[in-house]
């Protein structure tokens, strides 16, 4: 079975099986209610995402029958971490999970992946390769868990999660093909993204279906393992997915530290993201989610790809991509309290 057949045997499966989630979802009121802290206006059915988890898994086991090159250890990170977390997702959708709780369960996904990925990655920096021993394996842990809970707050608003994931994965692939890397590299990221696409066809502006934790916290942390694995087969490589998920990255991480430098219960639910503060500005979700592809596929992507070919070094790669990003979150107000930016907005006028 070829790749290309693969990838679209799992998009449509993955329309299909969408759909007949959407139907599940309203026959038994699985929606999302709009209240003071979303980003829609009606209510909408959720858990979608277990389309992508479900086809994603059926199309690593078909790839590794088929000789598409997918190396068991790295098989068995996926599926056992990933399907946990889906698991775990799907029971806080139907009913909550206390917080502990699923972080504990988050932790210990990522421990079962690390122990079949063989924990982080040597990481070159500056010229030299750094190998971090035990150190390396609390950081890739944080590493993973962080990716899972990102995914999950930048989830919010229609097709952003789906396209940065698609994005991110065929430009991984590109990053591969680039570097010369052997083309069963490009299997992994490939097939989740389509996987993925099936998913968004749903999900696109305006959304029939939203994706849940189930599949938003599934994504983050296939994410973060495939960026690992890619740093084990070259260190490069993990520069490199860094960059590409710099979107994402950079408006949780610094919305979040802005929340705990205030005071702020960063636990608590808020609408305080740079992508939320410009879908209101704009009104709509679409222009919001066409400004992240754009931004990954003009600015991240040729930056990574300098990283990968040794044109820069990675460090100052990441430093280049991200300092822009930062900068547009802190002029969105990313990390301010909602009632106070309509204030200074409202004086300005």
């Amino acid at each position: 079975m070829t790749l290309l057949f693969l990838a679209a045997l799992l998009a449509v499966l993955a329309f299909v099986l969408t759909e007949l989630l959407r139907r599940y979802a309203l026959v038994y009121s699985l929606m999302d209610v709009p209240n003071e802290r979303s980003s829609h206006s009606a209510p909408t059915p959720r858990g979608g995402g277990v389309a992508i988890v479900l086809v994603y898994v059926l199309g690593l086991f078909i790839a590794r029958e088929s000789d598409l090159a997918v190396a068991s250890d790295v098989l068995w990170a996926l599926v056992g971490a990933g399907g946990f977390t889906a698991l775990l997702g799907f029971l806080d959708d139907h009913g909550h999970i206390a917080a502990r709780l699923r972080l504990l369960g988050h932790f210990a996904a990522a421990i079962w992946a690390l122990y079949w990925l063989g924990g982080l990655p040597p990481l070159v920096f500056l010229g030299s390769e750094w190998r971090l021993g035990w150190l390396g394996h609390v950081v890739a842990a944080f590493y993973l868990v962080w990716m899972l809970n990102l995914y999950n707050f930048m989830d919010g608003i229609d097709g952003l999660a789906s396209c940065e994931a698609i994005c991110v994965c065929v430009s991984a692939a590109l990053l591969c093909a680039a570097s010369g890397m052997p083309s069963g590299n490009i299997v992994l990221p490939l097939l989740l993204a389509a996987s993925v696409l099936g998913f968004l066809l749903w999900n696109f502006p305006p959304a029939k279906i939203f994706m849940g934790d189930a599949g938003s916290g599934f994504l983050g942390l296939i994410l973060g393992i495939l960026s690992l694995q890619a740093g084990w087969m070259r260190p490069e490589l993990l520069w490199g997915w860094l960059i590409l998920l710099g979107v994402f990255i950079v408006d949780a991480t610094y919305t979040l530290l802005r929340r705990l430098f205030r005071g702020e219960r960063v636990y608590e639910a808020h609408r305080s993201h740079a992508y939320q503060f410009a879908s209101r500005h704009y009104r709509r979700h679409l222009p919001v989610t066409l400004a992240v592809i754009a931004i990954n596929l003009f600015w991240l992507l040729p930056i990574a790809m300098l990283v990968v070919t040794g044109w820069l070094e990675g460090v100052l790669g990441l430093l280049l991509a991200y300092s822009p990003l930062c900068l547009l979150a802190w002029r969105l107000r990313a990390g301010m309290p909602e009632n106070s930016v309509a204030k200074d907005q409202s004086g300005a006028k």
